[in-house]
């Protein structure tokens, strides 16, 4: 998504700046677009084929940078605990300070385009999917299954994005909502744990803890 340059990259600059509170990405009119990017109306069909193909370059522009700066963190860390602190912290930084490139991704996961839709979940996946490799290559949580720790992170990638919103518009809840995001992440590994074991043997561990 760095190589996006000139014409293309003022629309979709245009776009993220015209996001508001009631207004959605698919809301947005071409001559408005243009306006916005100081460009003439005709320009748009000579960089994108349809509003759908729009909306994809978008949506993969919003999530280059936060991909690319979570990947980084997570592979330095030492911990499930540091990886999931500093993932977490990274993640609603960027989220307050691209609040209309959020309102975009939360929108359009449930939002009348199709196309958009399937592309957000795909690029959901992805992150999902590169969280686990990361946390299976760093062998972070090496007694949960891979199978687990994949789904672990679709779990967490989802919830991040579900409280996205939250976070940018109640400022007094900010810590508390990172340290839930922290303590949601840690339980799931921690309970994938006991998976295998009986009711039996949870309880012994829980007679132990209170012994």
């Amino acid at each position: 998504m760095n190589a996006i340059t000139g014409g293309k990259l003022k629309l979709i600059q245009a776009a993220l700046r015209l996001i508001t509170e009631t207004r959605s990405l698919t809301s947005l009119g071409l001559r408005e677009l243009a306006r916005e990017a100081g460009l003439n109306p005709n320009t748009f069909y000579r960089h994108f084929k349809s509003l759908d193909e729009f909306g994809l370059q978008v949506l993969g522009y919003v999530a280059e940078e936060m991909k690319a700066g979570v990947r980084e963190l997570r592979q330095m860390a030492d911990t499930s605990e540091q990886a999931s602190r500093d993932t977490v912290a990274f993640v609603y930084r960027y989220f307050l300070a691209n609040p209309a490139a959020t309102t975009v991704a939360v929108r359009e996961l449930h939002g009348p385009s199709p196309v958009l839709r399937r592309a957000l979940e795909a690029q959901l996946d992805a992150s999902a999917r590169e969280m686990a490799e990361d946390i299976i290559e760093r062998n972070l949580v090496s007694a949960v299954p891979p199978e687990t720790i994949h789904e672990i992170s679709r779990m967490t990638i989802r919830y991040i994005l579900f409280r996205a919103l939250d976070y940018i518009e109640k400022p007094h809840q900010r810590a508390a909502i990172q340290i839930e995001t922290e303590h949601f992440i840690n339980r799931q590994f921690r309970g994938a744990l006991l998976d295998d074991l009986s009711e039996s043997d949870i309880l012994g561990l829980r007679s132990q803890s209170h012994g």
